[in-house]
């Protein structure tokens, strides 16, 4: 437990000091985010804010988790193949982010191409859980065996929360608020089943995610980018295969999972009955334009998550 709770100060550490310089760095560069013209009107007014403060998080949280491991003399093959799942993702994101730059408008790489590079990096944790997992998943005591249908499972699940926690990004806050009661809720149910490699690197994205909510809360100085979202999506994904609750995913990450389904309902009800569902999805647009503020509906939705993470780490150990 002391060296979680150093990977976590460590991090919140690291991660304000990065901030400030490459804010500075970003606004002189002149790398700011460009706002959808479907967004709505109230966004207009972020236009110009520095883009890509994933770089800092992904940066915080890998020094940190490398030296806390070593600390702990914890620094296995399960922590690299973590970090460097979480690594290429971010270079993924950052790809993104810099196609939108240099265009100077919010289209960056092809829906297709984002998704081969999620899939084809959602193979080496897939591969390194093969070898130590078979094909088993787990739920508390219970196990399932998958057989043939585990990779594309395992695939599914760190591809999946990548483009859910991308999806979340929406609003000054959202992202890193929701993110800090999953991460946590995976980060003690890896500890209490004996993972400590995923509770230390939990505790490390905690730790980055909160000192990042000082420049990205309302009005926000940066915002983390596809460099961040899709990088912390797919960690959370990755950890929680490694950390063998990849079910109770859906219950600790519900809030990444209802964004998604928002967007699918809508896509959805659009094509077949002409019809919209919400305002605008992702769901918390559909707030936003209801006359929610944002700060509102930042509160609300990492209450939410908080719940959620609560049930999660008691269905571990009631079922």
């Amino acid at each position: 437990m002391i060296m979680i709770t150093v990977g976590l100060l460590l991090s919140l550490v690291l991660c304000l000091l990065f901030g400030v310089p490459y804010i500075d760095f970003l606004r002189k560069k002149t790398i700011n985010q460009y706002i959808l013209e479907a967004a709505p009107e109230a966004h207009a007014k972020k236009a110009g804010t520095p883009t890509t403060g994933g770089v800092f998080i992904i940066a915080a949280i890998i020094i940190s988790s490398i030296i806390t491991l070593c600390m702990a003399q914890e620094m296995d093959k399960s922590a690299w193949i973590i970090l460097i799942t979480l690594l290429f993702m971010a270079l993924a994101g950052f790809q993104d982010d810099y196609l939108k730059i240099k265009g100077h408008q919010n289209k960056g790489l092809s829906p297709r191409g984002k998704l081969i590079r999620q899939i084809l990096i959602a193979l080496i944790p897939t591969v390194y859980a093969m070898q130590n997992y078979g094909s088993v998943i787990t739920l508390g005591s219970k196990s399932f065996d998958l057989g043939l249908l585990y990779p594309i499972f395992t695939v599914f699940v760190v591809t999946g929360s990548s483009n859910a926690y991308n999806l979340t990004d929406g609003l000054d806050g959202l992202a890193a608020s929701t993110g800090i009661p999953a991460f946590l809720a995976c980060g003690l149910i890896a500890y209490w089943d004996g993972h400590s490699v995923i509770a230390i690197i939990s505790s490390a994205v905690i730790g980055a995610l909160i000192g990042f909510l000082k420049y990205n809360k309302p009005k926000a100085q940066v915002f983390m980018g596809d460099t961040g979202s899709l990088a912390l999506g797919g960690l959370l994904g990755t950890l929680a295969v490694l950390g063998r609750c990849e079910i109770l995913l859906a219950v600790f990450g519900g809030v990444f999972v209802i964004e998604t389904l928002s967007v699918i309902l809508q896509v959805t009800s659009f094509k077949l009955t002409g019809k919209r569902i919400f305002k605008m999805s992702p769901i918390h647009h559909h707030f936003e334009l209801c006359g929610h503020s944002e700060i509102r509906i930042v509160k609300e939705f990492t209450l939410f998550s908080l719940i959620l993470a609560i049930l999660s780490i008691i269905l571990n150990f009631v079922i």
